[in-house]
């Protein structure tokens, strides 16, 4: 069968041999067992609903297996037997063109450069899935085959329920990932119902379709250690940045430290990913042994090198013995998947890999104990570095979080705040996300690497005339952003679909998107994807990352991440997502996010100016009513461009009288 028969096959009659398990493959690591008989039965059920009762006697031990050995049945029967990436737009069979993009987003998440554990459907974090299993993949795939553009595709964590008739101003798909009922939003309830096979942890952008690689989170984790480096007034070069985690999106930090221009020492235990990101070029160096770590750190920092070095090790040991040595650290960070720490997001150290994946699966109680212990370890070694001087922030993985949670030294005298501040309390939020600058991107559908280079200089060009006349508030930010911009092609950005990622505000997403619009119409480029990071000015609702630097009491509340996906949603997004859960944990924050298809038509036109305006001032807004001065700056210089703009200005109170 040709590539286009097995999209639009969906789930065969003829059931498919067996797949050997592929040890090469870095694989999800066992889930822990959760489920009754009775529960496992039901999860045997509900998987087998997409399958014809013929094949169900011949599945049943096979799923049983998978449900006893992994924790979850993945249908790895059903994986298909074409490589996995995203192929150029033209390739998709369909009746959509919107739809053909979708389904070039979808394999460009399971990408096997782009997944964490592409053989399990996870992008990134340990848990970011796009789908729980093979059979949704391909009724997916069948679906947005089969769709015109008076249809949509309705997702239920996973799970495509069906097309449904609507119109062509309609998103193409809707997405929703583990929206549980709020009592049931604890660790073991995931555990619980993914392991039944009813809901998911679409992470961020992973079950948004809108992954890109690690440049999705390179340029944001550039600008923080840019911006720690001025906040200590240091300069990057010859100066030492250490964190870890290679997985996913964390894999992205030792490049954002090379771009920056400092020594990085990224600590990860995983070697599969260690040494896949060393052949993406995403590190220079691997080190195994913490004594020949230490020398080459110290001859990294005295010729000034611009080097990243990767520990095949546990961070704590880094900490631990950096401080014996008395190696001074200016940045320091951590970006394991902490969200996740009971199930492969963050390792105890004093155990191989193997042995704690094995711990995980057969104790997890012990597990945890280990877990907890680490984190103790981890923040009294934090501890005395930042007693010497060293800046550390946490970096929204729910680092401080969990070690507050494991009794560690973590609390700031109050009891109530932590002791470090969040990377977006003390840098992203009140420098970019408050004046409405994130995470913009864009996919090139043609598959071509020329067509990227014509969108980064677009993208220049309109940045370069906006900030001649862009206000002193915002010229750091602008100048960042162009300087990043032309140096995206030599710092080879690109894993899987060739993307960009850009930080702007609402007047720069908007240039951008009609530059590459008309461009389109003029037949220089192809189509391309619109899309951004949900960790941005709008998306989402997370109090310990995005929305930390809201004061107001207001940052529990996720009222404006579900406003952000109802009005794009009718504004003219092509897909829409809305998520339980993503970087800090499951029950921790709600997020949403977007894509648009440009045509280079009048109508592609029209939706961008609509919907990309609401997109970033409907957090800014919000930020400025929690009285952030950045963000009532630039709401009304957004009331002054948008006269149909009406926003609501907080009245500030004088403290003094407060006091009395």
């Amino acid at each position: 069968m040709t590539f286009q028969e097995q999209i639009t096959e969906g789930i065969p009659s003829v059931l498919p041999q067996p797949k050997p398990y592929e040890t090469n493959i870095n694989h999800a690591p066992k889930r822990k067992e959760i489920l009754s008989e009775d529960e496992k039965k039901l999860a045997l059920r509900n998987a087998l609903r997409y399958f014809e009762p013929k094949h169900h006697a011949e599945l049943i031990p096979e799923f049983k297996e998978e449900l006893e050995k992994y924790g979850r049945i993945y249908m790895y029967r059903l994986r298909p037997d074409y490589r996995m990436y995203a192929r150029p737009i033209s390739e998709y069979p369909g009746k959509s063109e919107q739809a053909k993009a979708i389904m070039l987003m979808i394999q460009n998440n399971l990408d096997y450069a782009v997944a964490q554990h592409p053989h399990e459907l996870i992008t990134y974090g340990g848990n970011g899935a796009v789908f729980s299993n093979w059979a949704q993949y391909r009724l997916t795939m069948k679906y947005l085959s089969e769709m015109t553009e008076e249809q949509t595709l309705v997702m239920y964590s996973g799970h495509p329920m069906g097309l449904f008739p609507s119109h062509k101003e309609a998103p193409r798909v809707v997405v929703t990932n583990g929206m549980m009922i709020p009592n049931y939003s604890r660790p073991d309830d995931w555990e619980k119902f993914n392991a039944l096979g009813v809901t998911q942890y679409g992470q961020m952008t992973a079950g948004s379709y809108m992954y890109i690689g690690p440049q999705g989170i390179v340029h944001g984790t550039t600008i923080t250690v840019l911006n720690g480096f001025r906040k200590i007034k240091t300069n990057p070069s010859g100066g030492l940045f250490v964190t870890s985690g290679l997985g996913g999106m964390s894999g992205a930090q030792p490049k954002a430290g090379t771009i920056a221009g400092c020594v990085t020492v990224c600590a990860e235990v995983n070697p599969k990913i260690t040494r896949i990101r060393h052949e993406q070029g995403w590190i220079h160096e691997i080190v195994e042994d913490i004594t020949l770590l230490v020398a080459r750190v110290r001859k990294a920092l005295k010729n000034k090198e611009i080097v990243s070095i990767a520990y095949l090790g546990n961070i704590v040991d880094v900490w631990e013995r950096f401080d014996e040595e008395g190696l001074y650290i200016d940045l320091g960070s951590d970006q394991t998947s902490l969200h996740n720490p009971w199930a492969g997001g963050y390792y105890p150290t004093g155990f191989t890999f193997e042995e704690s994946n094995e711990m995980m699966a057969n104790n997890p109680e012990q597990f945890k104990i280990e877990v907890q212990k680490t984190l103790r370890r981890h923040a009294a070694a934090i501890n005395k570095h930042t007693a010497k001087g060293t800046y550390f922030f946490d970096y929204g993985n729910a680092f401080l979080l969990e070690a507050s949670r494991a009794g560690a030294d973590v609390m700031a005298a109050n009891g109530i705040d932590f002791k470090y501040p969040s990377y977006v309390q003390d840098i992203m939020g009140p420098m970019c996300f408050d004046y409405g600058f994130g995470p913009f991107r864009w996919v090139c559908t043609s598959g071509n690497p020329e067509d990227l280079a014509k969108t980064d200089k677009i993208a220049c060009d309109v940045l370069e005339e906006m900030m001649k006349n862009s206000p002193s508030e915002i010229q750091q930010q602008m100048a960042d952003n162009i300087q990043w911009i032309k140096g995206a092609q030599k710092n080879k950005l690109v894993v899987g679909s060739q993307a960009r990622i850009l930080y702007a505000d609402a007047e720069g997403r908007t240039k951008i998107a009609e530059a590459f619009n008309q461009a389109i119409a003029r037949d220089e480029i192809g189509y391309v994807v619109l899309g951004r990071d949900h960790h941005d000015v709008s998306g989402t609702d997370s109090p310990y990352r995005e929305t930390s630097n809201i004061y107001d009491g207001s940052r529990f509340t996720s009222d404006m991440a579900i406003q952000n996906v109802i009005g794009d949603s009718f504004r003219g997004a092509t897909w829409v997502s809305i998520h339980n859960g993503g970087g800090v944990g499951w029950g921790e924050v709600v997020n949403g996010g977007f894509g648009m298809v440009l045509d280079g038509s009048k109508e592609a036109s029209r939706r961008l100016e609509s919907m990309l305006f609401w997109d970033v001032n409907n957090g800014i807004s919000r930020r400025s009513w929690a009285r952030n001065e950045g963000a009532i700056f630039a709401i009304k210089r957004a009331m002054e461009t948008q006269p149909l703009l009406k926003v609501t200005i907080p009245n500030l109170v004088d403290d003094a009288l407060l006091n009395n």
